[in-house]
């Protein structure tokens, strides 16, 4: 016998879209079975009334054939030989009449009530169980709408205790309702056999049994075949008892599980931070209208680089957003819990999705974030994502030695076109091995937002005087910043990853040791949400700009800037130390104290390194007529005169510049 096909009983839980797809199979095979079983059954009610047709025709033909003497012929009674010669083809006819009537009544036991069973009984169970089975997911679905409504910040354990148990509840009901619909699909699969097997078996038995007082050869001819014919349904038979057992036996084991199972947010296990695979249900936001807004819950899975999404009903999945090298952050969205984000590198496409559960939820951004960094092009993927996060533990652990990059820190100056050196930024770094507490204080604290603390700089407006400033924090002169004179002026989408205060400004391994902190303390804080802003390197200055109001956050003078690297395995990684006096009365006193920023940018560190390091060359060349000359004479410059760099990255949404633009502007 052909293998047959089963619905899993452990996966009506889960409920995916792949489960749903074969379901759909199981259920157009059923459709189809009933249509071929009503109209087997009106053939075999055809052959049933004109098998009692014969049996009444012949009844009323014996009779006939009796009523031959009972009749008054005018020319005599009869002849007497015909008379009993049509009396023995009566008795004849009565016995074919017999035969005739137990053949009918066999062919209703044993075809045509065997074929009604199976239509009223077992395809009338499974389009009622169908049925249940679609109002118990339209409740399930509606507890699952409700519930994702439910506030953050208005929260009330009566009214989530309540959605709780209705989401159990409805779950459950689901549950048993889809266990009991795959099961009596599961048997139709056995029993279609069985029922279009046994009519036919019946009627054969019955003709044979009808002819074999008359034809015993026959009979012998078909012994064989029709013993062969019933073994084969006594197997059959077998199979379905001992598949039902197997099923009922599952039933009762899946039916055991605990309550927790069936709610949401009740999750048991610890957060995996080392997926590179993740699927399931989430909700994802969609624009109705210009300012409102609809949320979909669909099936997301992970496959390769690429989030892919797969509607319920579908036969496969679509790929939604390439996730290499895109930002996974967490988002605060109309008042709903567990929202993250998805940004394309290009920062021109996003996507807000919502999770079940905070496990689903600290999981899915995990996921994604290993998938961005694209671990799974390593050999061992599972084993390099397991690492990273052991690495992330153990990086706000005290160590006793700090451990040497072994190709070295990277050098701005790979990037820079014509070999052009940095001043201070690619100084040389120190022979011995510095230990992390020589480069920042064991325990210090560090700032994830983009506000600058006060120990870092007293006064941003020292070098100008007094200067007002507005409400939005803008000063009366900041039009002077971006003055004609400047040569240089080339903007950078970056992110703010976090702040700190360092011992010392003079080596490369402080600013590595501070993205290593940084980054450790956001993994094991579980701090995902980052703030996009545009940093401008000029010939004179770094500044921190809110792409949304253009207000300045942070600005810095280049000769402030003491260090400057980027990540060696993460190009995205970049940072750099400013160097910090407390100032009073505008005159310098104390020690010089010293703050590492560290920021992710949409595209090389080296490249913001080798435009500071320009700025830096500028500003040593202003010195020097000659040498400014000599500089601008090997740089490519603008119709305004400066230097020409790589396309802005903001350009297109923050000045609205064609992609093809060349020059760099604010």
């Amino acid at each position: 016998m052909p293998a047959v096909h089963k619905l899993l009983l452990e996966e009506a839980l889960q409920d995916s879209p792949q489960t749903r797809s074969l379901l759909s199979v199981f259920e157009e095979d059923a459709g189809t079975l009933t249509d071929y079983t009503n109209q087997l059954l009106h053939s075999m009610q055809r052959v049933y009334g004109a098998q009692s047709e014969m049996g009444l025709a012949t009844e009323q033909l014996s009779r006939q054939l009796l009523e031959y003497e009972k009749q008054n012929f005018a020319l005599g009674k009869g002849d007497e030989e015909v008379i009993n010669t049509l009396q023995q083809f009566a008795k004849t006819v009565g016995e074919l009449n017999t035969l005739h009537s137990e053949l009918a009544t066999e062919m209703a036991d044993r075809m045509i009530f065997p074929m009604i069973q199976f239509r009223e009984k077992d395809l009338t169970e499974v389009s009622t169980l169908k049925d249940i089975f679609g109002i118990a997911s339209d409740e399930h679905e509606a507890a699952m709408v409700k519930y994702s409504r439910l506030p953050k910040k208005r929260e009330s354990e009566k009214v989530k205790a309540e959605l709780v148990a209705e989401v159990a509840y409805s779950r459950r009901k689901q549950h048993q309702a889809s266990m009991q619909y795959y099961c009596a699909l599961n048997a139709l699969q056995y029993r279609k056999r069985v029922a279009m097997l046994e009519p036919m078996l019946g009627y054969t038995q019955a003709q044979i049994h009808f002819f074999k007082k008359g034809m015993d050869l026959v009979s012998k001819k078909m012994d064989s075949f029709l013993a062969s014919v019933s073994s084969m349904n006594q197997s059959i038979q077998a199979q379905l008892d001992a598949e039902a057992e197997a099923m009922r036996v599952t039933q009762r084991e899946l039916l055991s599980m605990e309550d927790s199972v069936y709610m949401p947010d009740r999750d048991t296990l610890p957060v995996n931070r080392a997926l590179i695979q993740k699927a399931g249900y989430l909700n994802i936001r969609n624009k109705t209208g210009l300012v409102t807004t609809a949320w979909d819950r669909l099936y997301f899975f992970t496959q390769g680089g690429n989030l892919m999404c797969q509607p319920r009903g579908a036969v496969a999945g679509g790929m939604v957003l390439d996730l290499d090298n895109s930002s996974v952050m967490a988002v605060e969205c109309e008042d709903r819990r567990y929202c993250f984000q998805i940004t394309s590198p290009s920062g021109k496409t996003s996507m807000i999705l919502q999770a079940e559960s905070k496990k689903e939820y600290e999981e899915w951004i995990c996921t994604l974030n290993n998938i961005s960094r694209q671990i799974y092009l390593t050999d061992n993927p599972e084993a390099v994502a397991i690492r990273l996060n052991q690495t992330a533990i153990q990086a706000v652990t005290p160590i006793t030695s700090f451990e040497r990059r072994a190709e070295g820190s990277p050098n701005p100056d790979r990037a820079k076109p014509g070999g052009v050196q940095s001043s201070t930024g690619s100084s040389q770094k120190n022979s011995g091995a510095a230990e992390p507490e020589d480069l920042i204080v064991p325990g210090t604290p560090i700032q994830f937002d983009i506000m600058l603390p006060a120990s870092e700089f007293q006064d941003q407006n020292r070098a100008g005087g007094s200067r007002r400033t507005n409400p939005f924090g803008e000063t009366d002169d900041d039009s002077s910043a971006e003055s004609d004179d400047s040569l240089l002026q080339q903007v950078f989408a970056v992110r703010f990853l976090g702040s700190m205060a360092v011992r010392s400004g003079q080596t490369q391994d402080v600013i590595y040791e501070a993205m290593r902190q940084v980054l450790a303390a956001r993994a094991i804080h579980n701090i995902f949400k980052t703030t996009e802003s545009h940093l401008m390197v000029t010939s004179s200055c770094l500044r921190l700009i809110d792409p949304q109001t253009q207000v300045t956050r942070i600005s810095v003078q280049l000769q402030e800037v003491t260090q400057f690297a980027a990540h060696q395995e993460n190009g995205r990684l970049m940072g750099f130390v400013v160097e910090g006096r407390d100032w009073s009365d505008g005159v310098e006193v104390g020690e010089p104290s010293y703050s590492a920023f560290v920021f992710e940018s949409n595209t090389e560190g080296e490249k913001i390194c080798y435009t500071i390091s320009l700025g830096k060359d500028i500003i040593e060349a202003k010195k020097d007529p000659e040498a400014l000359a000599q500089l601008m004479k090997n740089m490519p410059l603008t119709n305004e005169g400066k230097f020409l760099l790589l396309d802005s990255e903001t350009g297109d949404t923050a000045n609205g510049r064609a992609p093809d633009e060349e020059e760099s502007e604010a």
